[in-house]
Formats: structure tokens, C-alpha cells, sequence
């Protein structure tokens, strides 16, 4: 299939969630573009938020992982599982409970204006690395297979995706990407079924035949028992749980879709039938990776990583496939960029600016400051897709995991604190100095960990030892009286 097809067909998705745009955004305000006026439909939500958590990064890197570390994945994804349940069951309660339009107001609740900045700031940088991070995989798959034979350069390539992003979610907002997740999880779905059951095919494997050949080349090895390994079951499995506390429990993207469901039952449930069908596709990333080292092998294609998957699809497949595959990629795209910059220009005016506060602005007024954000969140996800570009890094996944380390930790240790103690802290700035020491402590120690300890190494888990320097620090600085929560009629919205 030529470029300039593939490239017609990605225009010709892009309209189509533009149309689903329109018809969603019509009559919209601040509270549809924040919270979805609350009236999200759960099942809807929990199928949307598969492509959300997914991202191109899953779509691409997850089955270029299989060469090296076989089906290792899948202990982080059983963590994921775990924390999906503490997130359900014990934060969406808080929520709800507090009416929360941004779940940071809870840290101004518990402890105080400096803890709330710090708590939205904190989410504010993490989201934004890491979202354009994925972005920046996607955009770069698009420019190497389809955009560099048409002569369009990279920077080009960014700035029209990003506006398109812009445009379907200026106006909607929330209410818009529940709808626009929902038909692009299925596309991304889509993609990956069919390439798996093409390339099962082309391999003349049957469903349990390639099981076997997986299991014989040892890509089906799930559990690593090296103690000293990055890869250490435990760890995985902990980091897994508590990464999905943090990205997901603890970041206003992920919440702000959950909250906009009407009921905490309902959010629940979406939550909980999220979790299940998550595994379930993660295991399919990790079969198609395994195929596709197989499909490689038996072809002499030599390439591995996140390369793997572009490779075989757009150039040793046929046309229809590496239709499905761009497609697919888009999808994985659209979902985790479009959030994060709904969640983000959210974030920044309700938590940063005090938007929903200001008397002194009426609702046109406030809806102009919000446009201005989400236009600047836009420019700053090309400056930082144009910076990951230049750094040229091989293996994004590692990459965001290690990052959601350093700037989720004090976010859990904040939010650890408040909910399982009833200690208040010292007012002034503190709770900053805490934060912002954990991460470089943290830092620390990884990097002269095996050192010191005899060859262990620090994975994932680093999200939790950040967490837990925080929690000391928060407990230094803490008092030793109790924290009474002043009883109010009606729940604040924030």
C-alpha cells in the first residue's frame, strides 16, 4: 500500500472522529470539559480507558519485549490487576465522597494549599513527559513508514497531529473522549486481532501449535526468579500494583473519566471490568510479540525492539494488514494524547488557577482562559515531542516507567499519608521540600544501589521507595495531634 494511501485513510479517520467530536461538543461547558456534567455512561468509560492505558507505547514496545524477556510483562501487568482493586476500593470512595472535580483538592483538604499545588504540579509534570513520550513513538512510527517517503518533515508531522488532537477536544472536553476512547479502543482491538490471526495464519500455526513453538523458544517464560534482576517477580508484581495506584489512582486523566460517571457503583464497575479485559489484551501484545519473532526469524528480518512490530506489518505484509496496523497505531495514539491534554488543561485551571473559584470571571470568561491553557498544553507537547525526537531513545516503556517513578512516588506518599494517618503537617512549604527531595534520595540510591547492596538492582519498585521517603519525610514534618476534619452540609466541589 503507497503512502499517500495510507496517509489519505489517516485523514479520513481523523474526520471521522472530528464528526463524533461536533456531535458530542454541542452544547457544551466548562462542567462537559472538566467532568462530563457527571452523566458518563460506565461501560463506555471502562471500555475507552483500555486504549487510554494502553498507548501506542503497549501497541509498540510491549511485544518488542518478548525477544529479550520473554512473557516478564505480564508480572507487571498482574500487579496492574491488584492496584486496579485498591484504586476501586479505596480511592474512588474518597471521591465521590468529597465530590471532587480534581482529585488533588482532597491534598488542600488534608493538608493544606502548598500540598495541593505540589500534588497538581507533580501531576502536571509527570503527564506531560509521559504523554509526550508516547506520542512521540507513534508520531515517529508514522514519519519512518509513511511521512519520510512523502517528503513531510518530522516537525510537520507533529504539528498537524497535535492540531488535530486540538480540535475534536477544544469544546468537548470530556464528554467528547469518552466517546472518541470508546471507537478507538475498537480500532486498536481491531488491529491487534487481526495481526495475530494473519500471522498465526502465514506461520500455518494453530492456536495451540504456537503456544508450543512459543514455549519451546522460551518466550513464554512469565515468573524471573534473580533477586538481584530488575526483573524480580516480586518487584514486578508490587510495582506493577503500586504504578497503577499512581498512574492511574492518583493521575486527574484517568479519574477525571472515572468521576465523570454518575454513581461510585458504577464507577466501580467500570473500574473493575477495565482490570479484567486489560490482562486479557496485554497477554494478546505478548502473544503477537512472540509471533512476531517467530514470523522474523523464519524470514531473516533481523529487527528487534520497538521497530519489530512497524517492520513486519508495514513491509512484509500485505497492504490490507498494514492498513489495519496503521489504523491500530492511530488508535493507540489518539486516546493517551487526547486525554492527557483534556486532563492537563483541566488540571492547570482548576487546581493551578483556581478557575472554578474566580467570582471576579463569568462562564464565557472562564471558557476563554480555558482555551488559552489547552492551546498552550499543545505547544508544549510539540516542544517535548520535538526534545524525545532528538534524544532518539529506542525503548520508550522503560523510559516511562522509570519517570512515573521519581514523580508519581510523592504523590502516593501524599496521598498514603493523608488516608492512613490522621496526623496534620506544618503549615509553610514543607510538604514541597519533602517531595522534591524524595525523587533526588531516590535517585540516589538507584543509582548506587547495586554497590551498596551487593548487585541488587532497583526496577519498577522505585515508585515505592520514593513513596515510602516521602511518607517519612511527610511523618518528620507531621504533628503529633490529630487531624479533625471540619463537618460540612454538603461536600465542597472543587
Amino acid at each position: 500500500m503507497s503512502a499517500t494511501l495510507l496517509f489519505t485513510l489517516v485523514i479520513a479517520y481523523f474526520l471521522v472522529l472530528l464528526a463524533v467530536a461536533w456531535v458530542t461538543s454541542r452544547n457544551s461547558n466548562n462542567d462537559s470539559f472538566f467532568i462530563g456534567n457527571r452523566n458518563s455512561n460506565w461501560m463506555l468509560v471502562a471500555f475507552g480507558m483500555i486504549g487510554t492505558s494502553l498507548s501506542g507505547v503497549t501497541f509498540v514496545s510491549v511485544p518488542g519485549t518478548v525477544g529479550s524477556d520473554g512473557f516478564n510483562y505480564l508480572q507487571v501487568v498482574i500487579g496492574y490487576f491488584i492496584g486496579y482493586f485498591i484504586v476501586a476500593f479505596i480511592l474512588l470512595p474518597l471521591y465521590y465522597r468529597l465530590n471532587l472535580t480534581s482529585i488533588y483538592h482532597y491534598l488542600a483538604q488534608r493538608f493544606g494549599l502548598v500540598a495541593y499545588k505540589t500534588g497538581a504540579l507533580f501531576f502536571i509534570l509527570s503527564r506531560t513527559v509521559g504523554a509526550t513520550a508516547r506520542l512521540y513513538l507513534v508520531i515517529n512510527v508514522l514519519q519512518l513508514f509513511i511521512l519520510d517517503n512523502l517528503h513531510v518533515p518530522f516537525w510537520l508531522t507533529t504539528f498537524v497531529i497535535l492540531l488535530m488532537i486540538l480540535l475534536y477536544t477544544f469544546e468537548g472536553g470530556v464528554k467528547t473522549i469518552v466517546f472518541t476512547d470508546t471507537l478507538q479502543t475498537t480500532f486498536m482491538l481491531l488491529g491487534l486481532v487481526v495481526c495475530i490471526l494473519y500471522i498465526t495464519h502465514q506461520l500455518g500455526f494453530s492456536f495451540s501449535h504456537a503456544l508450543e513453538v512459543l514455549n519451546a523458544k522460551g518466550y513464554t517464560h512469565v515468573f524471573n526468579t534473580d533477586v538481584n534482576s530488575r526483573n524480580f517477580w516480586l518487584k514486578q508484581i508490587l510495582g506493577g500494583a503500586f504504578i497503577t495506584v499512581g498512574m492511574t489512582g492518583l493521575d486527574q486523566e484517568m479519574m477525571q473519566k472515572n468521576i465523570s460517571v454518575k454513581t461510585l457503583g458504577g464507577s466501580q464497575k467500570n473500574m473493575i471490568t477495565f482490570s479484567v479485559i486489560l490482562v486479557v489484551v496485554n497477554l494478546l501484545f505478548l502473544l503477537l510479540g512472540g509471533l512476531l519473532y517467530v514470523f522474523a526469524e523464519n524470514g531473516g528480518i533481523g529487527i528487534k525492539g520497538d521497530d519489530l512490530f512497524p517492520t513486519v506489518a508495514l513491509t512484509h505484509l500485505p497492504p490490507v494488514i498494514s492498513f489495519v496496523f496503521i489504523i491500530g497505531l492511530i488508535s493507540a495514539l489518539f486516546p493517551s494524547a487526547d486525554g492527557a491534554l483534556t486532563a492537563l488543561t483541566s488540571s492547570f485551571c482548576i487546581d493551578i488557577l483556581g478557575l472554578r473559584k474566580r467570582d471576579d470571571l463569568d462562564e464565557k470568561g472562564k471558557k476563554k482562559t480555558r482555551r488559552v491553557v489547552h492551546l498552550s498544553f499543545t505547544v508544549i507537547f510539540f516542544l517535548c515531542v520535538m526534545i524525545f525526537k532528538w534524544i532518539d531513545s529506542k525503548s520508550i516503556i522503560g523510559f516511562i516507567l522509570q519517570i512515573a517513578g521519581y514523580t508519581y512516588g510523592p504523590l502516593l506518599g501524599l496521598f498514603a499519608f493523608g488516608i492512613f494517618t490522621r496526623r496534620p503537617v506544618r503549615q509553610g512549604y514543607g510538604v514541597l521540600v519533602v517531595c522534591l527531595a524524595a525523587p533526588v534520595i531516590c535517585y540516589i540510591i538507584s543509582e548506587n544501589a547495586a554497590r551498596w547492596f551487593g548487585g541488587f538492582k532497583i526496577g519498577i519498585e522505585l515508585l515505592i521507595l520514593n513513596a515510602m521517603i516521602t511518607y517519612a519525610g511527610l511523618l518528620i514534618i507531621s504533628e503529633e495531634r490529630q487531624f479533625v476534619k471540619k463537618k460540612k452540609k454538603r461536600p465542597l466541589q472543587q
